[in-house]
């Protein structure tokens, strides 16, 4: 057996042998995967093996899209038949807010190129006579869809990872991690059969890998004890049943091909064919999570009891759906676990707080994501980044407050979510509140709707008393949009108070802090007392993180970033900054996220609401352009709240936000309040400073920015000082322009406004997509911001957004088409 390898993959499911696979095509000749038991007898050997498409995250359509292309290559490489069915998969909607949510993600899956097509009840019934079709709305259907053999897939990609030098080892669990500083010793035990049971032997062996990717599936929480982490990565009961052959299916099937993978999400399942019966795959409620700290030695590739009764409902459903199913008995069935996470991404990337241990954990599609899994991490490893932003499955998007409980919960919630509407303004109410900011319940009593973000509870708007929230939700207008618009025009015309708490922020200090800052980050270092916007890029001269870059000394600085990244942008920065400390020097990194508070004032009568809490020898000055010009920091008092002050405003209005002792924030609320009644102060939630950023042409990280594309492409060309050396300029420069950012006016319909998914097309020609998108106070008109082709990014273009499965004219406007020269945010006073 080997003893030093470049790669070591943990894990013989799906996931590993693709990731084991990928990383040998990609060019690494020595890597070895290990199991601890057979290949495929985790979760891989009990799932069903579907190949959803449908996904309204960008990053994950194009994953499983891999999955879905990279699998009809198998047989011709390896020789093995994956067992890939290509029947097809029809979505049924049973409501009209369904077909919203099935055009919604039908524009996000043409920006990946994905095919679909609109089938009526009427069609369905023709196409498949066995379908109850009633009391359909209609449904979407993607032909290049099906679903695969998950042992022959991963079977297949065993094997051409074999024939590309992959050593694969069985009955060999890893029990122990220790970093020397340049690689991983992995001790490894070899696994004895004892009893039926599986257990460790006195037999060990000591791997040295450079790199470790733990795809452990079930046992996710355990590698995380022995790493010394936290992931969320805990399963979920899932079960399924499989019937006897159905008469009805079997005549029709004489004559016709395999019906689609049937999913109806409003009663909250899928079927597909077996042996001329019927699988039915349901996603109930009360689904219960299973191996929070430990998979017992004694499961190996085994099931639960099934509980017919928590699936009652889903089976009277099917046989709704189907009608001939009503007399077929029941074959077999299956109830195992499989992992889940709180949002329902996977964990895919660096491990948070360690060098090249990369995880892969928490697939509840594993099937379907392990293909492209593989393929993307495999880039990361090899390459420094993926060909596609994956911030949004990495897990480092989970801080440390993150707890086995909170995970639980959450996953459960997640299970249960898979067939409810995703509404693109849904907020899910397990485990909340959590992170809360010292005026919460302050903020509530007014009418303030949460959203959470990095566990933290966010107002999005506020509401009169007796508002539902979970009733207005909607793919259209919101029955909240009302309120976002009069925050919007609050802002705009008078003045509005924001909740910024939840900012991520970090103090750079030490001897070596400037000269790490002037290579981490791509722009100008601000003078003291000054701020600035700033980037820092990935190895491939993409986005990494935004700043608000705020100078408080020589060699001190206070860096903001967005609150739902603060591990993300967190362990990047601490690595970064211990990787230079021998060639500029000592350089600390202190998160200060839960120390400051931040309340942000913005509109004309800002100085109004101020002025009267501030205690200076001149308080009327103490604002002025003169004394408190923009992009600056001061140190002032409101009352007897010491506060940091930065003249900065996202909504591009006059404006502060004003950092402060949290412990203080109760007070600082009161105070403002009470000033806020002379000039009208209005209380302002997330979704209307979205929309006003986006009247700015203000890029946010997570939407516009990504590790996806450059700042020069994200037209940030003023934020790139290119007369200096930093990290990832080679690389930027190199890339070249392959898209432009743009603000797009868009005439779209009366009732609904672009989410930020949706395609943008010349004609009939797919040519960009949005991130963000919204509505313009300021315009009376939606909103968007996206990418296009350079040729098209000229002020005055005319282009289209798809939505509501039709096109809309859009005009790509001039960068910042509120305000463009900046008069009112720099308005003296």
């Amino acid at each position: 057996m080997k003893t030093e390898v470049k790669a070591l993959v943990i894990g013989g499911g799906a996931v590993g042998t693709s990731i084991a696979y990928h990383l040998a095509r990609a060019g690494w000749d020595d890597v070895m995967l290990i199991e601890r038991d057979e290949l495929t007898s985790g979760s891989t050997w009990h799932a069903a093996g579907l190949l959803p498409l449908f996904n309204m995250s960008y990053a994950s359509t194009w994953i499983h899209k891999y999955s879905v292309d990279f699998y009809k290559t198998l047989e011709a490489e390896t020789g093995l038949d994956a067992g890939f069915f290509v029947v097809g998969n029809l979505r049924m909607a049973q409501s009209d807010t369904r077909m919203d949510e099935y055009m919604l993600y039908a524009s996000t899956a043409e920006t990946c190129g994905v095919p679909y097509e609109w089938l009526s009840p009427r069609d369905i019934r023709d196409r498949w006579p066995l379908v109850r079709t009633d009391d359909l709305k209609g449904a979407i259907f993607h032909p290049t869809d099906g679903y695969i053999n998950p042992a022959d897939v991963t079977m297949a990609m065993a094997k051409g990872a074999r024939q590309r030098g992959v050593v694969i080892e069985r009955r060999w669990q890893a029990d122990a991690f220790r970093w020397t500083g340049d690689a991983w010793d992995v001790t490894l035990t070899k696994m004895v059969e004892k009893g039926g049971n599986l257990v460790p032997s006195d037999e060990q062996v000591v791997i040295t890998a450079e790199h470790v990717v733990t795809a452990s599936g079930n046992h996710a929480q355990r590698t995380a004890r022995m790493l010394g982490i936290k992931m969320p990565a805990i399963p979920v009961e899932h079960q399924y049943v499989v019937t006897e052959p159905d008469p009805a299916l079997v005549e029709w099937r004489k004559d016709n091909p395999q019906h689609p993978v049937l999913r109806d999400p409003d009663a909250k399942w899928y079927v597909r064919e077996e042996r001329g019966g019927w699988i039915l795959g349901p996603y109930e409620r009360g689904a219960p999570a299973r191996f929070e700290y430990d998979v017992p030695e004694s499961f190996r590739a085994d099931l639960f009891p099934l509980d017919l009764e928590r699936i009652e409902e889903e089976y009277m459903s099917m046989i709704h759906r189907i009608p001939s199913s009503e007399h077929v008995g029941l074959k077999d069935d299956f109830n195992g676990p499989i992992c889940y996470t709180p949002d329902g991404n996977p964990l895919l990337g660096p491990a948070p707080g360690l060098r090249n241990m990369w995880l892969a954990e928490g697939f509840s599609f594993g099937i379907t994501a392990a293909g492209g899994a593989g393929h993307y991490l495999a880039q990361m490893m090899v390459e420094g980044e993926a060909g596609i932003d994956m911030a949004s499955v990495d897990p480092r998007r989970y801080g440390p407050w993150m707890t086995t409980e909170y995970a639980a919960r959450k996953n459960e919630e997640s299970y249960e979510h898979v067939y409810l509407p995703h509404f693109p303004d849904e907020e899910r109410p397990a485990c909340r509140p959590l992170r809360t900011s010292p005026a919460y319940d302050r903020q509530k009593a007014r009418g303030a709707q949460f959203g959470q973000a990095n566990g933290w509870e966010r107002p999005n708007y506020y509401a009169p008393e007796g508002f539902s929230d979970f009733d207005s939700r909607s793919f259209r207008r919101g029955g909240w949009w009302q309120y976002a618009v009069e925050e919007a025009r609050a802002i705009r015309d008078g003045v509005g108070l924001i909740d910024a708490t939840a900012f991520a922020k970090h103090v750079v200090k030490g001897p070596g802090a400037t000269q790490f800052l002037d290579w981490f980050t791509c722009n100008r270092l601000p003078k003291t007392g000054r701020i600035t916007l700033t980037y820092a890029l990935t190895s491939a001269g993409t986005v990494r993180t935004e700043y608000t870059m705020v100078r408080l000394a020589e060699n001190e600085y206070y860096l903001i970033s967005a609150g739902g990244w603060a591990e993300y942008d967190g362990d990047f920065l601490r690595k970064a900054a211990q990787d230079k400390i021998g060639e500029f020097g000592y350089i600390e990194v202190q998160d200060v996220t839960t120390q400051w508070g931040v309340l942000a004032i913005a509109g004309p009568k800002s100085r109004e609401l101020l002025r009267p809490l501030l205690r200076d020898a001149d308080p009327d000055s103490a604002l002025s352009n003169k004394r408190f010009p923009w992009l600056s920091t001061r140190n002032i008092e409101l009352g007897m709240c010491p506060v940091r002050a930065i003249r900065v405003a996202y909504t591009g209005e006059l404006g502060w936000e004003l950092h402060h002792p949290i412990e203080m924030q109760n007070y600082l609320w009161d105070r403002l309040m009470e000033a806020g009644e002379a000039p009208g102060l209005r209380l302002v939630g997330g979704r209307a400073q979205n929309w006003l950023r986006q009247e700015k042409s203000y890029r946010a990280f997570g939407t516009e920015l990504g590790r996806d594309v450059t700042p020069l492409e994200a037209d940030l060309v003023r934020f790139v000082d290119q007369s200096k050396e930093f990290h990832g300029k080679a690389a930027m420069n190199e890339t070249g322009i392959r898209v432009k950012s743009v603000t797009l006016l868009i005439d779209g319909p009366d009732d609904a406004d672009p989410w930020g998914r949706e395609v943008i097309c010349e004609g009939d020609t797919r040519v960009g997509r949005l991130t963000s998108g919204g509505y313009s106070v300021a315009f009376g008109k939606s909103i968007g911001m996206g990418y296009v082709r350079p040729d098209l990014a000229a002020p005055g273009t005319r282009l289209q957004v798809k939505m509501l499965n039709r096109f809309w004219p859009a005009e790509v406007v001039a960068e910042s088409p509120y305000d463009p020269g900046n008069e009112r945010i720099r308005r003296d006073g």
